[in-house]
């Protein structure tokens, strides 16, 4: 199975230049817990998560109207591709300790995202042992610490 038949199509994204109370906004319309950020090509620089706005923005007493999520997001971005073999992005997950994954064409552009909730609804398909062994290495709170 590859990327581009198991993953979301429809993915929001935002500018770096977005502040972050507008990218909070967008979540919570939109129910989802992560956002790719993409520059002015569509290719992917960052990321940002619900937990990322939480640890950096508000413990950290920034304001949420001003400060761009440039400041607070994650800019070494795991992706995959589309045409990605799927047990190859369950391992980009596992190693890398992450749920969503931000899949992109051959030339960097956002076209997709494939999150955790994909996986569980195509665990026919993949596998329920495999989906289940995706989860528990991201889920290892030991692993980085073994990499040390």
């Amino acid at each position: 199975m590859k990327v581009k038949d198991c993953m979301s199509n429809n993915v929001y994204w935002v500018k770096p230049e977005t502040n972050i109370q507008d990218v909070v906004k967008l979540m919570s319309q939109n129910h989802i817990g992560c956002v790719p950020v993409c520059d002015n090509n569509n290719d992917v620089c960052g990321i940002i998560t619900d937990r990322d706005i939480l640890l950096r923005s508000v413990a950290c007493n920034k304001d949420v109207t001003t400060t761009p999520i440039s400041e607070i997001m994650t800019t070494k971005v795991c992706t995959c591709t589309q045409n990605e073999n799927i047990d190859e992005a369950q391992n980009k997950m596992g190693n890398h300790q992450i749920r969503r994954l931000p899949v992109c064409d051959e030339n960097n552009k956002l076209v997709g995202i494939l999150t955790l909730g994909n996986l569980s609804q195509n665990d026919n398909q993949i596998g329920t042992h495999e989906v289940c062994q995706t989860l528990n290495n991201i889920c290892d709170c030991n692993k980085n610490k073994n990499a040390e």
